[in-house]
């Protein structure tokens, strides 16, 4: 286990920051601490990486302990990697001498080496001698990179790496950066406070709120199967829609139709749920439930329109382009989910897999 992270708890003047934070990163896999601002995953980043004490838990690199009560190894000795928000290059000096800073151990023809190896796998040959000013926002995002790597660290640790990029850049350079790290089998944890940013290259996704992680798991699981309304409302846009399990207990009835209730979760006949529906879960088809077009977003390929049920509900609908429907529109529509997603309405949770309800959260 490259990165070991158990139970830990810290924070200031006895106000804790990060609750009992538990997961682990394998060598190669992209891990990413998502969260709004202040629900404390850049203090647990900062504990990582070296600069924050625990009250409580252990931190482990590469099966070393590194933190725990009473005992914090410095920054410089925990072999990871780190990426700052706004770069942190050194202005001075120029992008061979900014990747080759923390190479001074090596021999000069080592590190010489070692900087040529790193240009050519960032796409920096050829701009060696320049400054940082010199170069573009996404040219000084690479050498923050390649800076960073240079030591070969056990772990890398990027803090909002790219939110001084424009959104254009930014996916390039997730896609870039993504490719760059699988190769190298380097374990990386980023954080953001932007799903997308994290559904892109991130292996596993905790998503945090006031200090605790609600949930860790594949960007498919976090949309596809939040654990909470919390999880639900961040991960992506969502309609709630009633829906109550029939008498027999295999199906539930709802404004869209009839759904058979999955065999994990348990729910009495009678109860009242609350079904998740996201845009890309509806389809159209002209003998399904009719649905008003309350307004539509045209968005290129595709067109995401709010409709308004029979019941009065309201849910959104992500259609391929070529399906136009005008404002006031009657459209047929059907519930097209793989699987799906109920909470019980009076505890505002997930029931989970296991049929247990999650933990309530506040949305």
């Amino acid at each position: 286990m490259m990165l070991h992270v158990e139970d830990i708890e810290l924070g200031y003047d006895g106000t804790p920051v990060v609750c009992g934070l538990d997961f682990q990163l394998e060598a190669g896999e992209i891990g990413c601490l998502l969260g709004a601002s202040g629900c404390g995953k850049t203090t647990a980043l900062r504990a990582i990486a070296g600069f924050e004490d625990l009250s409580r838990g252990v931190i482990r690199i590469d099966d070393r302990l590194v933190s725990a009560p009473g005992t914090r190894v410095a920054p410089e000795r925990r072999s990871v990697g780190m990426v700052f928000q706004d770069h942190a290059l050194f202005p001075h000096l120029t992008v061979e001498a900014n990747i080759g800073f923390g190479l001074r151990r090596l021999s000069a023809s080592r590190r010489r080496e070692r900087i040529r190896e790193l240009l050519a796998l960032t796409g920096l040959t050829g701009l060696d001698q320049r400054y940082p000013h010199e170069l573009s926002g996404g040219q000084q995002q690479r050498v923050a990179l390649a800076r960073a790597l240079a030591p070969e660290p056990a772990v890398l640790l990027m803090d909002e790496p790219f939110s001084n990029l424009d959104a254009g850049l930014r996916r390039q350079m997730g896609d870039e950066i993504r490719s760059l790290l699988k190769a190298r089998g380097t374990a990386t944890l980023m954080v953001t406070h932007d799903q997308q940013e994290a559904f892109a290259l991130a292996d596993r996704i905790g998503l945090m709120f006031n200090g605790r992680m609600l949930q860790w798991d594949t960007p498919y699981q976090l949309y596809h199967r939040p654990i909470c309304r919390y999880v639900a409302a961040f991960t992506g846009r969502g309609s709630y829609i009633r829906a109550e399990v029939e008498a027999g207990g295999h199906e539930i009835r709802h404004a869209l139709g009839m759904s058979p209730l999955p065999d994990e979760i348990e729910a009495g006949p009678g109860q009242a749920l609350e079904l998740l529906v996201r845009p890309d879960d509806i389809r159209p088809d002209r003998n399904g439930c009719p649905a008003r077009v309350v307004n539509r977003q045209f968005q290129g390929a595709d067109i995401l329109y709010k409709l308004e049920l029979e019941s009065g509900e309201r849910v959104g609908a992500l259609f391929p382009s070529h399906d136009n429907f005008a404002e006031g529109e009657t459209v047929g529509i059907v519930l097209d989910a793989d699987h799906l997603v109920l909470f019980d309405p009076k505890q505002s949770a997930a029931i989970e897999r296991t049929g247990r309800p999650g933990a309530p959260v506040a949305g």
